[in-house]
């Protein structure tokens, strides 16, 4: 089985905007770049994923993400311009790019502000997923989502936003049962939630050591 992994991104100036309280642009903006850079890193190294296509517009985010001689087996990365309308516009888009690529793939759409996501992890819940036309993971709260899936043939929208775990469940997307540590729910949306990073991937470290004070981590 096949899986085309969409994130969407929403770069600078506006990375992770509900940091602002705490970390001015600079630091959120080099936040954002970590979180994702280990999402990506998580997706292509899960067994199954054939492709990590990123919605985003951030000029030269395609450099971050090459081909790697060392893991030749590691999914290959593409990056397609944001078409500007909105979270949800961008992950349709992503979708639409993804089976372009690959019409017989799953698809599962990662938000990309995971840092503690691991392949392991991730591929665990596609094999979940597998057996569900569309599925759906909340996040640590159980009210958002932080992630979706989608069998080839499957068109559902996706209903990311406020309450969005509530809409996919109304849209027909089953609910996967993952454990409220896994680094699939553990999203950062608030400046506390950069604190309850636990387990960072190693672009998040880097960037926590340079932006968070030791003796506030």
């Amino acid at each position: 089985m096949s899986w085309r992994v969409v994130v969407p991104f929403k770069g600078a100036p506006n990375s992770k905007s509900r940091l602002a309280a705490r970390f001015d642009d600079l630091a959120r903006h080099a936040l954002a770049l970590a979180f994702l850079q280990d999402v990506v890193a998580a997706a292509r190294a899960a067994p199954g994923v054939s492709g990590v296509t990123l919605v985003s517009s951030e000029p030269g985010l395609a450099t971050l993400f090459p081909s790697d001689p060392a893991h030749p087996d590691a999914a290959p990365v593409d990056v397609t311009p944001d078409p500007r309308h909105g979270l949800n516009g961008a992950i349709a888009h992503g979708i639409r790019v993804a089976r372009a690529h690959d019409g017989a793939a799953h698809v599962a759409v990662l938000l990309g502000d995971l840092p503690e996501l691991t392949a392991a992890e991730l591929s665990a819940t596609l094999a979940l997923a597998a057996g569900h036309p569309l599925s759906y993971v909340t996040d640590a709260a159980g009210t958002g989502t932080s992630m979706i899936t989608l069998a080839p043939g499957e068109t559902a929208q996706p209903r990311f936003g406020a309450g969005s775990a509530a809409a996919h469940a109304a849209g027909g997307f089953v609910r996967l049962e993952v454990a409220a540590e896994s680094g699939l729910r553990r999203d950062v949306d608030a400046p506390d939630d950069v604190d309850r990073i636990a387990r960072p991937g190693r672009f998040t470290a880097a960037v926590l050591a340079a932006v968070v004070p030791e003796s506030a981590r």
